[in-house]
C-alpha cells in the first residue's frame, strides 16, 4: 500500500542528478516542484537555479515548475530561470502533470519529475506515469502542514529504505 508513495530514485539534491545520462537514456522533460526542491521556502531563484536550467537547456531538455503556489511566487522565481510553469497545480492531482507534458510535448515515459514532498510531488507524478526524483528538502523552515506530512513522510521512507536494503 505505501509503494505508491514511493519515488523511483531518491537523491541529495537537484543539482546533483544526471541529467546528461538521462537525456541520453531518451528523458526529454523535467519537471520542478519549487519550494524546498530547488530553493528554501519562498526564496528566489539564485545562482544555482539559473545555471541549472542554463544547463538543462544546453542539453535539450524542456523544462516546467509545477508548483501549488499561488503566480507571483511562482513567476518571481521563473523570472530569473526562465522555464515554462504552471501554478496553483493542484498537486498530487494527475492533471496539472499531465497539462506540463502537453505543454512540453513530452509523454509519461520521456518526463522526469523531481520533488521533495512524497504526498503531493512524488505520489502525483507516479499516478502520471513519470519518473520520479525525490530529494532531500533544502532548508528546515516551511509551513505548518508540510512540517506535519514530514512526519508521515520518515514512517514511509523507513519502509521504502527497509525494502531498498
Amino acid at each position: 500500500m505505501l509503494e505508491r508513495f514511493y519515488p523511483h530514485h531518491e537523491v541529495d539534491s537537484s543539482y546533483e542528478i544526471d541529467y546528461e545520462g538521462l537525456y541520453e537514456a531518451g528523458y526529454r522533460g523535467v519537471v520542478f516542484d519549487v519550494d524546498n526542491t530547488l530553493v528554501p521556502h519562498g526564496a528566489p531563484a539564485d545562482e544555482r537555479a539559473v545555471a541549472l536550467f542554463e544547463r538543462l537547456r544546453n542539453i535539450g531538455f524542456q523544462s516546467m515548475l509545477l508548483s501549488n503556489n499561488k503566480e507571483p511566487r511562482v513567476k518571481m522565481f521563473n523570472d530569473a530561470v526562465k522555464s515554462a510553469y504552471i501554478y496553483k497545480a493542484g498537486k498530487p492531482k494527475v492533471a496539472g502533470y499531465q497539462k506540463a507534458m502537453e505543454r512540453m510535448h513530452t509523454t509519461p515515459e520521456t518526463t522526469l519529475f523531481v520533488g521533495d514532498q512524497l504526498f503531493t510531488d512524488i505520489w502525483g507524478a507516479k499516478k502520471a506515469g513519470m519518473e520520479t526524483y525525490l530529494v532531500k528538502p533544502i532548508h528546515p523552515k516551511e509551513e505548518i502542514q508540510i512540517v506535519l506530512k514530514r512526519y508521515l513522510e520518515k514512517i514511509v521512507l523507513h519502509f521504502y529504505h527497509k525494502r531498498k536494503a
